[in-house]
């Protein structure tokens, strides 16, 4: 970004160069080495984030966080997927999940701890027949005594081993007839060790195509047992929910951050891919020239740089409304639509402008092919954006 955009305060600007720096000097040579062989994150690099407060990014001050909003994580998170998408994933694991326990001195605790990297935890709210349609869900919660057993079939539970609690959305009672579908739907907190899963709890890896860095698991819950005061209000520290809407509301909540942070994302990973084909197109020579010379080429990159910077400048005024409070369900799915579908436009074009060596392990762009691809999947399809979007301009018959 050459020209100052209207958000651009210092301290903004410190804290995007300094996400760039640590995404270039220290994610990119980790993700080079791991990505190609499917290796796990390592725990000194989670560390290296924690140590810079973006796990807390949201997190108020006095809670152990930054005291910064949504508009900063996205920041924060857009430079890092620029190396490697997992890394700006994992910062959705802090922020604030998985401490919305009714415990005032408890939920304190766990906030700090979020904010410190200390709290990192998976979320299982899809199954095989309950992803897109998530009041589906069929795991329930079934009380026994002060406790709660949950039993069922969870999918795309990223992080889930390696985690310190998996967030679980699970059925409490089946709607009434007059109800919403996703009545009696509410999450609960799974506490365990990292590199563990608890009592009740087996787990197999899904073999992923891309967005490598964290496993992602395939869960079966038989009688997982929780405590009583591990029934959540919400996903999020700021989900915005009401005691009384219930669990599912926190979750449509948490969508509108999670998409809009899928954008920021998303922009990343094309950003990573636009650089990496503009120094190919002046490396790479052909008949003689660099075939940067050539002016399909060129204008194929300026076709990129264009959809980029107007996904980019659209997250951030999604992002700046949510921070003001504005509820945004159509923006965040319009935000979530547009930057993550020119992703995969943007890296199947850079794919295409590398040639036979874009086809290769040799060269990062078949990973940005490969990671954007999923962004449209993700926090919602694109149908399911379009649903979003077209049900709040049309009416039913």
């Amino acid at each position: 970004m050459d020209l100052l955009p209207p958000w651009a305060t210092p301290a903004r600007l410190a804290l995007q160069q300094k996400a760039r720096a640590f995404a270039h000097d220290v994610v990119l040579p980790v993700a080079d080495q791991l990505d190609p062989v499917k290796g796990e994150m390592p725990a000194e690099l989670v560390e290296q984030l924690a140590a810079n407060g973006w796990f807390g990014i949201t997190i108020a001050q006095d809670e152990g966080g930054l005291g910064l909003g949504v508009f900063d994580y996205c920041l924060v998170s857009e430079e890092l997927a620029r190396a490697w998408l997992s890394v700006a994933s994992i910062l959705a694991r802090g922020q604030g999940l998985g401490t919305q326990v009714d415990e005032p001195v408890r939920r304190r605790e766990l906030l700090r701890r979020s904010a410190q990297g200390e709290w990192i935890g998976s979320i299982a709210l899809s199954e095989p027949d309950a992803g897109s349609d998530l009041a589906g869900v069929a795991t329930t919660a079934t009380r026994d005594g002060d406790d709660w057993v949950l039993s069922g079939h969870k999918r795309w539970a990223g992080n889930a081993l390696a985690a310190d609690f998996i967030e679980v959305l699970a059925r409490v009672r089946e709607p009434d007839p007059e109800e919403s579908r996703s009545a009696g739907l509410e999450p609960f907190l799974v506490v365990k060790e990292r590199g563990v899963f608890p009592d009740g709890m087996t787990g197999t890896t899904i073999d992923k195509i891309g967005y490598h860095g964290f496993l992602t698991w395939d869960l079966v819950l038989d009688g997982v047992r929780v405590p009583g005061r591990d029934k959540l209000s919400g996903l999020y520290a700021d989900s915005g929910a009401s005691a009384d809407e219930g669990g599912f509301a926190s979750v449509q909540r948490s969508l509108n951050i999670a998409r809009v942070h899928t954008a920021a994302r998303a922009v990343g990973v094309a950003q990573g891919a636009l650089e990496d084909t503009t120094a190919y197109l002046q490396e790479r020579e052909q008949f003689g020239h660099p075939i940067g010379d050539f002016q399909a080429l060129r204008f194929a990159l300026a076709d990129m740089a264009a959809d980029i910077a107007q996904a980019r400048a659209f997250w951030c005024q999604v992002a700046h409304l949510i921070d003001e409070g504005v509820a945004c369900e159509s923006e965040a799915a319009m935000v979530k639509l547009q930057a993550t579908e020119m992703a995969v436009r943007v890296t199947n074009q850079a794919m295409q402008l590398h040639g036979g060596n874009g086809y290769t392990t040799e060269r990062r762009v078949e990973r940005y092919w490969r990671d954007a691809r999923l962004t449209t999947i993700f926090e919602g399809t694109s149908e399911i954006q379009r649903r979003i979007i077209s049900d709040r301009l049309l009416p039913r018959a």
